[in-house]
C-alpha cells in the first residue's frame, strides 16, 4: 500500500512557524518523511512548493487518548482505526494513541495481537499504544520488560475504576508501579473511585433516578479527588512516572498541587470537552446521554480551574478520550442512565476547539497551544524530537492553519462515523487548511490524498521522568 506514495521533496513557503517555544517566518524544506531545512528565503528547488502566507505552521497534533474500534457494554466504538484516524488528521491530528485492553485471566501479549488486528493495515494516520493491565500477576509482571524494550509500548494504563472488568486494587497498583519503573515505563491512570460510583449508580437506579442526570450525579467530584490523591501517593512511594489522564476537575488537580509541595512531579491530561462543556448539558433529558463519558462534564468553576492549570503548568496534555458511539447505540440506556455506552466523539475537533475557545479568546498562548497538543505528549510518552515540533531531522508531520478563517462544526460535515456531534452548530475562529504526514500531503482543500495503511505503528522510547 505504501509504495504508491512518491517521495517528491516539497517546500512550504512563507509560514509563521509555530513550535512550544518558537514563533518565527520561515521556509520548511522536506525531503522523504523528515524535515531537511528551515531558514529564511530557502533557495531551494522542491519538487512541490506550498505557500503559507499568513498562516501558521504547527507540528502535527498528538491526542494520546483515544478508543478505536472499542469492545464496550456489549458493542464496539464506532469509528476504527481508518475512519478514527482519517477523521484526524483532517482536524490536524497526524498521531494518536489508542488503549489495549487486557482481559482479565489472558495474556498482555494476546491483548497486543487482538488490537494488532484491528489496527494493521488499516490505519491512515500514526498511531502507538498503551497497554491497560487489568489483571496483574506473576505472569502480568514478566511481560513489562518485553512491552517496554521489545515492543515500544512504555505506557501502562490502571483503572481505579469498572470492577469485575477493569479495575485493578491498590495491591496490584503497587507491585504494576514498581515493575514499571523498574523498566523505564509510566503508569498512566483512571483515577476514580469505582467502589463509590458502583454505590451511588446503584443507589439511584433503585430510587427510579435513570435519566443521564444521574450519570453525572453517580461521579460527584470528590470520587476523582480522592482516588487522584491516592494515586498520587502511590506514585510518590514507588517513585513511578505517573499520568493522570482526563482530569477534570478542581479537587482531582488540588492532589497535585499538593504533590508539588513534596516535590513530586505527576503529569496531567485533560480533554477539550473539559474545558469548554459543562454539567448542564446533562439537563437536557435523554439528549445529555450525548455528553455522558466518565467522568462526566463538571462545573464552570472546573473550567477555570483547568485553564488555570494549563497556564501553571499544572497540567501537561489536551487529549480527547475520542470514544464515539451512534446514536441508535447511545439509546441502548434510554430507560436506564447506567445503561448508555460511555463516550465522546471529538478525535477532529479538538485542534481547532483549542485554538477558538483557548487562543482565540485570550486563554493560552499559541506556544501552549501547540506544547499541550503536541509537543508534550510526545515527549512524555517517548516520541520527542521525532514527533511533537519541528527541527531538522524530525518527521514532517506538520498542519498548515487559517488562524481567521471562520467556520462551523457539523454531523453533516464531519468525517468521524458518528451521526452527531457534541458541538452542533458550534461557530469556531481557526481552521486546519494542509496537513502532512511523514512528508506526505494528507489533507489538502478538505479532502485526504492517503488511504489506509499509510499510517505506521510508532515504537516508543523508555519514559523520560522530566519534560
Amino acid at each position: 500500500m505504501v509504495t504508491k506514495y512518491n517521495n517528491m521533496s516539497i517546500l512550504i513557503k512563507n509560514g509563521r512557524v509555530i513550535t512550544a517555544t518558537d514563533d518565527y517566518i520561515a521556509d520548511i524544506f522536506i525531503e522523504g518523511e523528515t524535515i531537511s531545512a528551515i531558514g529564511k528565503n530557502l533557495n531551494i528547488k522542491a519538487d512541490k512548493e506550498i505557500d503559507a502566507a499568513g498562516k501558521l505552521v504547527m507540528p502535527g497534533g498528538i491526542d494520546p487518548h483515544v478508543h478505536l474500534d472499542m469492545p464496550f457494554m456489549g458493542t464496539y466504538s464506532s469509528d476504527n482505526y481508518e475512519t478514527g484516524t482519517r477523521a484526524a488528521l483532517y482536524g490536524g491530528t497526524t498521531m494518536v494513541i489508542d488503549f489495549i485492553l487486557q482481559k482479565q485471566g489472558n495474556s498482555l501479549q494476546a491483548a497486543l495481537d487482538e488490537w494488532n488486528g484491528r489496527a494493521t493495515g488499516n490505519a491512515v494516520g500514526d498511531y502507538s499504544f498503551h497497554m491497560a493491565v487489568t489483571d496483574f500477576n506473576e505472569h502480568t509482571r514478566k511481560e513489562i520488560k518485553h512491552m517496554i524494550e521489545e515492543e515500544g509500548i512504555t505506557s501502562f494504563k490502571t483503572f481505579m475504576a469498572y470492577k469485575g472488568a477493569l479495575m485493578i486494587d491498590d495491591r496490584q497498583m503497587i507491585g504494576l508501579m514498581e515493575e514499571v519503573k523498574k523498566n523505564g515505563g509510566l503508569i498512566n491512570v483512571h483515577a476514580t473511585n469505582g467502589d463509590m460510583i458502583d454505590y451511588l449508580i446503584q443507589k439511584h437506579r433503585e430510587e427510579g433516578k435513570l435519566s443521564p442526570l444521574y450519570h453525572y450525579l453517580s461521579q460527584p467530584e470528590v470520587t476523582e479527588a480522592e482516588a487522584s490523591e491516592r494515586f498520587v501517593d502511590m506514585a510518590n512511594y514507588t517513585h513511578c512516572p505517573g499520568y493522570i489522564v482526563h482530569l477534570t476537575c478542581e479537587g482531582a488537580l488540588n492532589a497535585v498541587r499538593n504533590a508539588t509541595k513534596r516535590n513530586q512531579k505527576i503529569f496531567v491530561e485533560t480533554c477539550i470537552q473539559y474545558l469548554i462543556l459543562d454539567a448542564s448539558l446533562y439537563e437536557k433529558d435523554f439528549e445529555g446521554a450525548k455528553w455522558v463519558m466518565s467522568p462526566p462534564l463538571r462545573e464552570k468553576k472546573d473550567q477555570e480551574t483547568l485553564w488555570a492549570g494549563i497556564n501553571q503548568g499544572l497540567v501537561n496534555v489536551v487529549a480527547t478520550d475520542h470514544c464515539p458511539f451512534m446514536w441508535e447505540q447511545k439509546l441502548m440506556g434510554k430507560d436506564d442512565f447506567s445503561k448508555i455506552p460511555n463516550g465522546h466523539p471529538a478525535i477532529e475537533n479538538r485542534m481547532e476547539l483549542l485554538f477558538s475557545e483557548g487562543v482565540n479568546k485570550g486563554k493560552i498562548t499559541l506556544n501552549k497551544y501547540v506544547e499541550v497538543a503536541c509537543t508534550n505528549p510526545a515527549k512524555i510518552f517517548g516520541m520527542f524530537p521525532k514527533k511533537g515540533t519541528i527541527a531538522i531531522g524530525s518527521d514532517a508531520d506538520i498542519v498548515i492553519f487559517d488562524p481567521n478563517e471562520k467556520h462551523s462544526l457539523s454531523a453533516a460535515t464531519h468525517h468521524m462515523n458518528v451521526d452527531y456531534s457534541g458541538y452542533e452548530g458550534w461557530e469556531l475562529t481557526g481552521k486546519v487548511k494542509t496537513v502532512l504526514l511523514r512528508g506526505q500531503v494528507a489533507i489538502d482543500n478538505n479532502t485526504c490524498l492517503l488511504e489506509k495503511g499509510y499510517g505506521k505503528f510508532i515504537k516508543r522510547n523508555k519514559v523520560s521522568q522530566v519534560i
